[in-house]
């Protein structure tokens, strides 16, 4: 097959109605093979907080107790996909919402208390799922490309023994794009709120064009990247390193320009 794109959009463009609007428009005029990974952790919050719970991030990923779990999967699974669902078929693009359970697409297990390596602590994030790329069912989602369908994937995934897992949306993505790369070339799109990787992060103009591992552990030390950016680059570096041919971090709203952060293979 042709080359399919690999596209993921942050949870602050989901509860963006504007910001996702003029994605979904966009995303449905790339031609060619796609599929779309969606967070939410923004309106996961929101939801939370309204419940009565507070949101517990480490690392920039969320720790899932059984409560929290049932929250991110009415979010994401229920709302954001049907929503952004919704508004790809409003602008043409035929589109199949999907969690990694459908079609037992996505096998992933469940993370084991961890031991973090910036403060040496000790971590358990309960419901919270790991993913390998071949327990990601490619041929499944090419097919579903070839019927003409966009598979839109939330980041809910399952065991083999049918527990609802919470996977950062960035792991599903680069997953998913490496997962693909073994059966055609694949490209891995990280669309969200900012130009990309920001020198300054209030600061626009400070996009940091390209990015190789080393630029990277630098960013790191110096914690100009830090929370939620980075699952992302880790994510992307592993991606690069895996087969997929092109990655990128770029603004939902440059969906077709080139103003975008690129991740250097080594």
């Amino acid at each position: 097959m042709s080359k399919i794109q690999v596209f993921k959009i942050g949870g602050n463009v989901v509860d963006n109605p504007e910001k996702l609007e003029k994605f979904a428009a966009d995303f449905a005029t790339v031609n060619g093979p796609k599929v779309l990974i969606h967070g939410g952790g923004a309106i996961a919050s929101q939801m939370q907080k309204k419940l009565g719970f507070e949101p517990v991030m480490i690392e920039g990923r969320r720790v899932t107790d059984a409560d929290t779990l049932r929250i991110v999967t009415m979010v994401y699974a229920g709302w954001c996909n049907k929503t952004i669902v919704a508004l790809l078929q409003k602008n043409g693009c035929n589109a199949i919402g999907l969690s990694g359970a459908d079609g037992a697409v996505i096998k992933a297990s469940q993370r084991p208390p961890v031991k973090l390596a910036s403060t040496g602590e000790t971590v358990d994030y309960g419901y919270v799922g790991d993913l390998k790329p071949e327990n990601i069912d490619a041929d499944f989602i090419i097919r579903l490309t070839e019927m003409g369908l966009t598979p839109v994937f939330c980041a809910i995934t399952c065991t083999a023994d049918g527990q609802l897992l919470n996977t950062n949306a960035d792991t599903v993505a680069s997953s998913i794009a490496m997962s693909l790369a073994s059966k055609a070339e694949a490209d891995l799109v990280f669309c969200f709120e900012k130009d990309g990787v920001l020198a300054d992060k209030n600061d626009d103009s400070s996009l940091i064009e390209k990015i190789d591992a080393e630029t990277f552990e630098k960013l790191k030390a110096e914690r100009i990247v830090a929370d939620g950016m980075l699952p992302k680059l880790e994510n992307a570096f592993k991606a690069i390193a895996n087969g997929v041919s092109q990655v990128v971090i770029k603004n939902s709203d440059n969906v077709g320009n080139s103003r975008q952060t690129t991740i250097l293979r080594q």
